[in-house]
C-alpha cells in the first residue's frame, strides 16, 4: 500500500515512498469487432479527441519501456527497482491494447499510419538516444530522458484520474469496450504513478530538471494531440472533410463531461512544478485498484 506523506522533491536520491508497491502486468484481451468507428455515438469529434491517445501511446509507451530498460542498471534501489520492472510491464501491455485499436481503424477504413510514422519519428529521432556521445553525456541524455517520461507519466495519471471519474462518457452511451480499455489503463497510470517521478527523484534529486522536462513535455504534448485530432478528422471516411477541430466544439464537448477539462488540466501541470510535489498527492490507488477488480478484461486476465 502506498505511503500517506510525500516525499519532498529535494530530498536524498534514494527516497522511497511505497511500503509494498507490487505492479502487477495484467495481459488483457478486448474484442472490437463490434466496435463503432465513433464509439461515443453522434460524437465524432469527442471521439477522436479521444482516439489520439491510440495514435500516440503505442509509440511512447514503447519508448518508456526501452527508457526504463536502460535505466535499470542505475537503480540501487532494489525496491524502486521492481516497481520499475512492473512499470516496464505494465507500459508493454498498454502499448500492445492500443496497437489493436489502430489496427480496427484500419479495418474501418481510417488509416492512422501516415500520423503513427510522424509520433515514431519523434519519440526515435527528436526524443531518442543520440549516437557518439561520450559516456558521461549519455548518463546525462539517459536522465534527461527520464526526465520527460515523468513529467508525460504525469499528465497520464491526471487523465487516468479523470476516466475513472467521467460519468458523462456514461451518459452519452459510449462503446462499453472501450471504456473498459481507458479505464483499465487509466487505473494502472494511477496505481503507478510515482514510479517515473521516483525514479528521477533517485537518479536526480534536482529540482531543476523537473522544471525544465515539464517546460518541454507539456507544449509538445499538446501540439501532438491537436494535430492528432486534425489528423483523425481529415482521415475519417464517414465524414468527407466536413468537420473541422474548433474550441467552441471543445468546450461544448468538454461541458458534456466527455473530455477533461483544459483549467484543470493546467493546474495539474503546474502543481507537479511544486518543489515539494509527490505524484501520491494525485488520483487515488484504492479506486484505481477497486476499477481493476471489476474491470471485465481485467478480471478475464486474472482467470486466465
Amino acid at each position: 500500500m502506498p505511503r500517506t506523506t510525500p516525499v519532498p522533491a529535494l530530498a536524498a536520491p534514494a527516497a522511497r515512498v511505497h511500503d509494498s508497491l507490487v505492479l502487477e502486468p495484467r495481459d488483457v484481451r478486448f474484442d472490437w469487432a463490434r466496435l463503432p468507428l465513433h464509439w461515443v455515438p453522434d460524437e465524432p469529434m469527442a471521439t477522436h479527441i479521444l482516439n489520439v491517445l491510440h495514435l500516440l501511446l503505442p509509440e511512447g509507451e514503447r519508448w518508456f519501456v526501452k527508457v526504463f530498460k536502460e535505466a535499470l542498471p542505475l537503480v540501487r534501489d532494489e525496491q524502486l527497482r521492481e516497481e520499475v520492472l512492473g512499470f516496464i510491464g505494465q507500459e508493454a501491455i498498454h502499448a500492445e491494447a492500443h496497437q489493436e485499436v489502430l489496427d480496427h481503424l484500419l479495418g474501418q477504413g481510417l488509416d492512422p499510419r501516415p500520423y503513427v510514422r510522424q509520433v515514431a519519428w519523434v519519440f526515435q529521432r527528436v526524443l531518442g538516444e543520440r549516437p557518439g556521445l561520450s559516456p558521461a553525456r549519455r548518463h546525462e541524455a539517459l536522465i534527461e530522458r527520464v526526465a520527460a517520461i515523468a513529467a508525460i507519466e504525469h499528465f497520464t495519471a491526471f487523465l487516468g484520474n479523470w476516466i475513472l471519474n467521467s460519468p458523462g462518457l456514461d451518459r452519452a452511451e459510449a462503446d462499453p469496450t472501450m471504456l473498459d480499455l481507458l479505464r483499465w489503463h487509466g487505473a494502472e497510470e494511477v496505481e503507478h504513478r510515482s514510479v517515473a517521478f521516483d525514479l528521477l527523484v533517485h537518479l536526480d534529486p534536482g529540482y531543476a530538471r523537473r522544471v525544465r522536462t515539464m517546460a518541454m513535455a507539456g507544449p509538445l504534448l499538446v501540439h501532438l494531440w491537436v494535430r492528432g485530432v486534425r489528423f483523425l478528422l481529415a482521415a475519417d471516411p464517414t465524414l468527407d472533410g466536413r468537420l473541422r477541430p474548433s474550441w467552441r466544439e471543445a468546450y461544448r464537448i468538454t461541458k458534456r463531461g466527455l473530455l477533461p477539462n483544459p483549467v484543470k488540466s493546467i493546474r495539474s501541470g503546474l502543481r507537479y512544478l511544486r518543489p515539494g510535489y509527490h505524484p501520491t498527492q494525485e488520483g487515488s490507488s484504492s479506486q484505481a485498484l477497486g476499477y481493476l477488480a471489476t474491470s471485465p478484461a481485467a478480471r478475464a486476465a486474472a482467470g486466465r
